[in-house]
C-alpha cells in the first residue's frame, strides 16, 4: 500500500486528530436549497418523459464486471470501478444504456416492443475530478427499442421530447443539433478511408473544443490524404436552412449507397419533427455532428444552449443498430438521449442561472406557546390533509428565534397557536413575506393558505 505524506496525513485526520469531512473529489454534494432546485429540474425531466409514454425503470447500481466491459471500450473501460467480493467479479455501472442492453436481453421475451423506457440514476466513472465533470453523476436517459426493426418516426420523436424539456426547464434559448451517421461514413467510403472511420469520426467530433487546424493536424497524424481531409472540410463546412442543407446534401457527388440512405433518413426525419411542431428556430442540421462513440449508426443529436455555447451539448443520443449485440442474438435497434444532469446544474449554478431561495418543502410553521401540544398537532394534521407540507416547531426557545428559523428556511406562513388563540379558537395566520396577519378558525386556516398561495 503506498504510504501517505505527512501533509496527506494530517489532511486525513484533520484538526486534532479529528476525521476530515470534506466529501471526495469527483462527487457533488448540495446544501438544502439547491437541492430543491435539482431535484425540481429532475422532476420536470421525469414528468416530460412519463408523458410521452417512457416507463420509469431502474436497473442495480452494481453489475457483473463481465456485462459491463463487454460493451465498454478505451478510456471507458480504464474508467470503470471494478472489485471483487467472494468470487465475484463486480463493477459500477459507468452508464445507462449498458444495463439497458442487458435489461432488454434478459427480459426480451416479457417485453412489449417497441419497449420505451425512461431512467434517471446515479452513474460512476472514475475519471481524472475537474470543472464540470464528476466521479458520482446522474444521467436521465430516454430509450426506444426495436425487436428487430425500429421506425423512424421514433428518431424524429426524440427532437420533441428535448424541446419540451428545456421549453419547461427555461434556461434560455437552445438548439438541437441533428445530423446522420451513414453521412460521414459513407463519405469516407467514397473517399477509400472506411477503415479508419472510427478514428476519423472521433476526431471531427473534437472539432468545436479543439478548433479547425487543430482536427487537420490530428486527421493528418492519423494517415488520412490531404485530398480526402479536403473533401472532409468541404462536407462539414456545408450550412444553410435544413432544406437548402438537404438539397446539399442531395446534389453532392458521393456514389455511395450509405451516404444515399443517410440523406433519405435525415430528410425523412427533418419532415416528421416539423409535423411534431418542434419549431424551426429550435433545431439545425450540423454536419459536424458525429458523436464519438462508435455503436451510433443513424440520427444524433445534441442539444446546446445558444448563449452558452462554451457550456457543449446538454442532452445528446441518437440511433443505434443493435442495442444488445454483446448479450443475445436478438436484433434490438434502438435510439434514445442522456442529459447529464449533475454536469448540467454544477455549469448553470456557475454561470448564475440557477438561483435558489427556500432551503425547505415546508410551506407552514405551526408555532406552539403552549405546553400541551394537542392543539397544536392537530392543526398541523389538518393543514397536512389539505395537501400543504407542514412541520411543528417542538423547539423551547424564544418567539424570535421561531420565527428566524421561518425566515432562514424561507417558509412563506407561520401558525401561531397560544392559550389566548385556543380560548378565543382563533389563530393568528401570519404570511412572513408580507408581514400579513390574519385571525382564522382552525377549519379555515388551510383554504386561507391554499388561496394565498395561488
Amino acid at each position: 500500500m503506498t504510504q501517505l505524506s505527512q501533509e496527506q496525513e494530517e489532511d486525513e485526520k484533520g484538526k486534532d486528530g479529528q476525521i476530515t469531512t470534506r466529501v471526495l473529489p469527483g462527487f457533488m454534494e448540495l446544501l438544502p436549497a439547491e437541492q430543491i432546485v435539482f431535484d425540481g429540474i429532475k422532476a420536470v425531466i421525469e414528468a416530460v418523459y412519463e408523458k410521452y409514454g417512457f416507463v420509469a425503470l431502474d436497473t442495480p447500481v452494481i453489475e457483473r464486471a463481465e456485462v459491463l466491459l463487454a460493451k465498454a471500450g478505451g478510456e471507458t473501460e480504464k474508467q470503470i470501478y471494478q472489485f471483487t467480493k467472494g468470487d465475484n467479479d463486480l463493477a459500477l455501472r459507468f452508464d445507462l444504456t449498458v444495463p439497458l442492453a442487458r435489461y432488454v436481453s434478459e427480459h426480451a421475451n416479457d417485453l412489449v416492443f417497441p419497449f420505451r423506457r425512461c431512467h434517471i440514476g446515479k452513474v460512476y466513472r472514475g475519471e481524472k475530478p475537474q470543472k464540470g465533470r464528476y466521479r458520482e453523476f446522474y444521467q436521465c436517459d430516454i430509450d426506444i427499442i426495436g425487436d428487430g426493426s425500429l421506425s423512424l418516426m421514433n428518431d424524429a420523436e426524440i427532437p420533441s421530447v428535448i424541446n419540451e424539456v428545456f421549453s419547461k426547464l427555461d434556461f434560455g434559448p437552445f438548439v438541437i443539433k441533428i445530423s446522420n451517421r451513414k453521412l460521414i461514413t459513407g463519405l469516407l467510403d467514397s473517399l477509400e478511408a472506411g477503415n479508419q472511420s472510427v478514428g476519423i469520426i472521433q476526431t471531427i467530433d473534437k472539432l468545436e473544443k479543439v478548433g479547425e487546424n487543430e482536427v487537420r493536424g490530428l486527421l493528418v497524424a492519423l494517415g488520412v490524404p490531404n485530398p480526402a481531409i479536403r473533401e472532409i472540410f468541404q462536407f462539414i463546412g456545408i450550412n444553410g436552412t435544413p432544406q437548402e442543407m438537404l438539397m446539399a446534401l442531395r446534389n453532392l457527388c458521393v456514389d455511395n449507397d450509405i451516404f444515399r440512405q443517410g440523406v433519405s433518413e435525415l430528410d425523412e426525419v427533418v419532415c416528421a419533427m416539423q409535423a411534431l411542431g418542434v419549431p424551426e428556430d429550435r433545431y439545425v442540421i450540423d454536419l459536424t455532428i458525429a458523436r464519438g462513440l462508435d455503436y451510433y449508426t443513424g440520427t444524433v443529436y445534441e442539444t446546446v444552449l445558444r448563449d452558452y455555447p462554451g457550456l457543449g451539448s446538454i442532452c445528446s443520443g441518437g440511433r443505434y443498430d443493435n442495442l444488445a449485440e454483446k448479450y443475445t442474438d436478438r436484433k434490438l435497434p434502438g435510439v434514445g438521449i442522456s442529459i447529464g444532469l449533475t454536469r448540467l446544474f454544477s455549469q448553470l449554478k456557475e454561470i448564475g442561472l440557477i438561483k435558489t431561495s427556500v432551503a425547505t418543502p415546508t410551506k407552514v410553521l405551526v408555532v406552539p406557546l403552549v405546553e400541551d401540544m394537542s392543539m397544536p398537532l392537530e392543526i398541523a394534521k389538518r393543514i397536512r390533509e389539505a395537501g400543504i407540507s407542514t412541520e411543528v416547531y417542538f423547539e423551547d426557545t424564544k418567539m424570535k428565534n421561531k420565527l428566524t428559523y421561518a425566515n432562514k428556511k424561507g417558509i412563506p406562513f407561520v401558525v401561531l397557536v397560544g392559550e389566548d388563540e385556543i380560548k378565543s379558537g382563533l389563530f393568528a395566520v401570519k404570511n412572513m413575506e408580507t408581514g400579513e396577519q390574519v385571525m382564522l378558525a382552525k377549519e379555515a386556516i388551510a383554504a386561507h393558505i391554499n388561496e394565498a398561495m395561488k
